[in-house]
């Protein structure tokens, strides 16, 4: 604790905590590391900082971010290491961007609503020479997104041109599932592949159509659903009994309990899938 005692910048002594590690007398584990082995923690990280936020506890967030952050300097070690750039250049690249992105603080213009400072967002990191050449109004989406936000992507970017590549329409949801409930159980895997996919996409887009975050939306729903579940598992052992031998029936019917009661409660019903 004596290394730490004396610290000022925290950011710095980061950075110098994080060199220490990877010397040739540092940690064998860090001094392994590349920046493709770390990607998964990046992941990881940013999942838990997730977690933190929806839990509202400021230690975990503090830890969480201070994770994140970690991984900055990682990376930036690692490449500093290869004579590619430090942390400062990662730094300073995030400024020179803010600043260029916000003419309306920064600079003399002004601009009405959040709207538009997205459409600005978007005109400006279009015109910017440094970085990835774009050359598609879509490119700048994670591959690494989960599905369902990389669709909300897609149609937000889409949509912010004035093209909508989905309707969000009730009645073509609505037409698509029926088609899947009456599809032939020979029917090639990739057609109804295809059209779940298509069934999500429109799903997204009516999500988007009545102001809800669909990614958001599906892990409360998740949630709910794991809930409702240990409130199962637990009354059964209570009674002495064992959720891996219970009768599909059985719990079809403890099942339809919980979900009255869900409702009940005024909370959203909750539902299974077969």
């Amino acid at each position: 604790m004596a290394l730490l005692s004396e610290g000022k910048n925290w950011v710095s002594e980061l950075e110098t905590i994080m060199g220490r590690l990877r010397a040739p007398d540092g940690c064998p584990w860090d001094r392994e590391q590349t920046h493709g082995s770390l990607k998964r923690y990046v992941i990881e990280e940013a999942y838990e900082l997730l977690d933190a936020i929806d839990d509202d506890d400021d230690a975990q967030l503090i830890d969480e971010l201070g994770d994140v952050l970690l991984q900055v300097v990682f990376h930036s070690q690692i490449a500093t290491e290869e004579g590619r750039f430090d942390l400062q250049r990662v730094a300073r690249r995030c400024c020179e961007k803010l600043v260029h992105r916000h003419p309306h603080v920064f600079g003399d213009s002004s601009l009405p609503d959040a709207q538009a400072v997205l459409q600005q967002w978007e005109r400006l990191k279009r015109a910017e020479p440094a970085g990835r050449v774009r050359t598609s109004v879509l490119d700048g989406i994670p591959r690494q997104l989960p599905a369902l936000s990389q669709a909300e992507k897609v149609q937000k970017k889409a949509g912010r041109i004035g093209v909508d590549v989905v309707s969000g329409d009730i009645c073509e949801i609505s037409d698509t599932a029926s088609v899947l409930a009456s599809a032939d159980s020979g029917s090639p895997s990739c057609e109804k592949s295809a059209a779940i996919g298509r069934l999500l996409f429109s799903v997204v887009g009516l999500a988007r159509k009545v102001g809800v975050d669909p990614e958001a939306a599906l892990r409360e729903h998740v949630e709910r659903v794991r809930d409702s579940f240990r409130r199962i598992e637990i009354g059964l052992v209570e009674r002495g009994e064992d959720i891996h031998g219970i009768e599909p029936r059985k719990f079809a019917e403890l099942w339809q309990g919980e979900t009255e009661e869900t409702r009940a409660e005024n909370l959203p019903a909750v539902g299974i899938g077969s």
